[in-house]
């Protein structure tokens, strides 16, 4: 088990230990929501680059 994986695991018992059961589920829809648009807003990043990096090809093979 590498050290981030034990770190995440002491963070996750000891935010369930201060917030209690009923809080959990609260927590885990917040950070799923969070890591989804964290991931969305990369995923348009990297269309943005190829969307440019295509455009400058057309604009080189017409010039």
């Amino acid at each position: 088990m590498s050290k981030i994986e034990l770190i995440l695991i002491v963070v996750l018992i000891i935010v369930f230990i201060f917030s209690g059961g009923k809080k959990l589920p609260e927590l885990a829809k917040g950070v799923g929501e969070a890591v989804r648009e964290l991931k969305n807003g990369l995923n348009e990043d990297d269309e943005s680059d190829s969307e440019n990096k295509l455009s400058k090809k057309i604009i080189d093979y017409s010039i």
